[in-house]
């Protein structure tokens, strides 16, 4: 059993990157880049293209609608003031493409490639069922790092049927909001609960997980950009 897990699907136009860095964090990450003008890429590592996080409900979400359950899933996901619209949806007709759709950012998924990432995603959440949930995981957590933790989205769902509505703030840090801050790094060193980046100052410092908000590839020495917490820059001198 593997802890981390990347799979891309690629077309002409688009393509879609599912990453789970460890199975002991309760959320996935969907990444998509389109093509340039040139025939480039666009790169994540420069802070292009879209990526969102979803947590271990919404994941049974997809999975539902690859498992034809419901037709469709939609969500907004709400991130500093601005709102990214989320779909899934079997295209009309014999159900034989599925439509992904995040911003706007479009995916068409084919039948190979809706089964994979089907098996994909029910595999990663029985995974993340076992061991992110455990509770000795959350008690062996560094408790600077849950003392600035702040979690605030609001997420909308609309199963095609049942619409919930969730506005979640869990904020400790005696009320004072977290900043995040796009920076540039190297990995140099990964455990289950941190990465050892090196930055562009030549600092290179252990950053918990649980204070990243970006996806990354798990490559070492591959410059990319991470979102990250300010607190925990600014604490070990990344940021001034």
């Amino acid at each position: 059993m593997v802890d981390n897990h990347s799979y891309s699907f690629f077309g002409q136009k688009v393509g879609l990157i599912i990453q789970s860095s460890s199975k002991n964090e309760p959320f996935i990450f969907f990444r998509l880049i389109k093509s340039k003008n040139d025939g480039s890429w666009e790169k994540p590592s420069s802070g292009e293209g879209k990526i969102i996080k979803f947590s271990l409900e919404e994941m049974v979400w997809i999975i539902r609608v690859l498992n034809k359950e419901v037709n469709s899933w939609s969500s907004y996901h709400t991130f500093k003031d601005n709102k990214t619209p989320i779909s899934f949806k079997w295209d009309d007709g014999e159900k034989a493409k599925l439509w992904i759709h995040i911003g706007s950012y479009s995916k068409v998924l084919e039948y190979a490639q809706f089964k994979i990432l089907e098996m994909l995603l029910t595999h990663i959440l029985k995974e993340k069922i076992e061991f992110a949930t455990a509770p000795n995981w959350a008690k062996k957590r560094n408790v600077d790092t849950l003392s600035n933790i702040v979690i605030q989205e609001e997420i909308i769902t609309d199963s095609s049927k049942n619409i919930i509505r969730n506005n979640e703030s869990n904020s400790i840090n005696n009320g004072k909001p977290s900043e995040i801050e796009d920076i540039v790094g190297t990995i140099k060193g990964e455990t289950n609960k941190a990465l050892l980046i090196q930055f562009e100052n030549e600092v290179e410092i252990w950053i918990p997980k649980s204070t990243i908000h970006s996806g990354f590839n798990n490559a070492k020495n591959l410059v990319q950009k991470f979102s990250i917490d300010s607190w925990i820059l600014k604490k070990n001198r990344v940021l001034s």
